[in-house]
């Protein structure tokens, strides 16, 4: 078959590889001159995401104070934006948590394996740290984590509960003071470069016959039982639509991020789909005996900091705002909120180790889904699939994602549950 693949991020690059490796003709359309330019670009590095990160639980914005829980939330009074955040608070109680987590952990499994094949059958080497130390300030907080810790036994992830000083040992960069209630190690979770994997993918589909069309805008679909079709047009020239180009294919995967809504009939409208605007600082190291080897974590802020080769790459800082503004710029004083929230990790939990004041700032958003979930799977058109919404904790979960959208192509049976197709299907909206 010829697939379309709309987006050259890290899930738009991972879809075609695993189209091209079935033996599929691919062709992505990318809106920018090259790929892994938009949300892909800042992405904070965990591989995948464990109990202790996803973005839904009892730690995840337990507090509606943006210090307390790491996220500027300002819905205003977009009825919207507040009915998607009530879905997310419903996952917040311990057993509906643990439910959903259940559902989302065959994929987390298939997308393990999905990035190790890639990985030792291209031979890449993608900056990769292995370590994870989630740190908590508060009893209370690791008490509320209890039902991730509970988790991760019950899939039997690899973990130790650590006291103050368990921490300092595993990890020399964390301070003594003030104290702090202990953390959980996961020796064996990796944080990565996810731009760099996504560019020495994408060459790798280069040299395999794969096409591109960059600087290129899709400006809507043409669906029919027979093709399927892009409309292309020129990304400077949106309102005008001049030099309309029209390819067609047998189907087509959207895997545009943010854009993957307004491009999907039906879901526009959606309050379970929503985009969240989240920031990385990449900082040079300051001193080398302060720079963690481990990645450390906010656990419950979800501030993520991981050193890559002389850099440290701080992510997380989540801001949530109504639709009417979130595709737009943020104002000054918002941003540096976002940003003094990264710092202000920094300092905490690795002082003395960057030099936030000469860090790279960037920002972008990332679609979440209020069930916490990614959009993965056929549409109810049978030409249209979709690959979007992995949130911002584990970018590797979009390469597991891509393994589905192939099989499904493919006419396969995806090597997943039949529960977790169905939650992670795009009809659960």
């Amino acid at each position: 078959m010829d697939v379309i693949v709309i987006g050259g991020g890290i899930a738009g690059i991972a879809t075609a590889y695993q189209l091209h490796a079935a033996g599929h003709g691919v062709c992505v359309v990318e809106r920018h001159a090259t790929v892994a330019q938009g949300a892909t670009y800042g992405q904070g590095g965990a591989l995948l995401p464990s109990a202790l990160d996803v973005w839904f639980g009892p730690t995840f914005m337990a507090s509606n104070r943006a210090k307390q829980c790491g996220m500027l939330v300002k819905p205003g009074f977009d009825s919207a934006a507040r009915d998607f955040l009530r879905q997310l608070g419903t996952l917040r109680e311990p057993e509906a948590f643990a439910a959903q987590y259940a559902r989302l952990q065959p994929l987390i499994e298939l997308s393990r394996r999905a990035v190790d094949e890639i990985e030792t059958g291209l031979e890449l080497e993608f900056e990769q740290r292995r370590g994870m130390l989630h740190l908590f300030r508060q009893t209370r907080e690791m008490d509320e984590a209890q039902p991730a810790l509970d988790l991760l036994k019950r899939f039997s992830v690899p973990h130790r509960v650590l006291s103050p000083e368990q921490c300092i040992a595993a990890e020399p960069s964390v301070p003594d003071t003030p104290a702090f209630a202990g953390g959980v190690l996961l020796p064996d979770e990796r944080t990565a470069n996810c731009p760099l994997f996504t560019k020495q993918l994408k060459q790798m589909l280069d040299d395999g016959g794969v096409q591109f069309r960059m600087n290129r805008v899709v400006a809507g679909l043409r669906l029919d039982s027979a093709r399927a079709a892009v409309e292309l047009i020129d990304p400077y020239d949106e309102k005008g639509r001049a030099n309309l180009e029209v390819m067609s294919a047998d189907a087509i995967v959207v895997a545009a991020g943010v854009e993957t809504p307004g491009l999907i009939a039906g879901v526009k409208t959606t309050s379970s789909l929503y985009p969240m605007r989240m920031h990385t600082l990449t900082a040079p190291v300051a001193y080398e005996e302060r720079a963690p080897h481990l990645t450390v974590v906010d656990s419950v802020k979800r501030i993520t900091m991981t050193r890559v080769n002389q850099r440290l790459r701080i992510a997380g800082a989540g801001v949530f705002l109504s639709a009417a503004k979130a595709d737009k710029p943020l104002d000054a004083t918002l941003s540096r909120r976002a940003l003094d929230l990264l710092g202000q990790g920094t300092h905490d939990w690795i002082p003395g180790a960057a030099r936030v004041s000469a860090a790279r700032a960037w920002d972008a958003l990332r679609l979440l889904s209020a069930d916490g979930l990614p959009v993965v799977g056929a549409t109810r058109h049978p030409r249209l699939y979709v690959n979007a919404a992995h949130g911002p904790a584990g970018w590797g979960l979009a390469c597991g994602s891509a393994k589905v959208i192939a099989d499904l192509v493919s006419g396969a049976t995806p090597d997943v549950p039949a529960d977790t197709l169905a939650a992670v299907s795009i009809d659960r909206f």
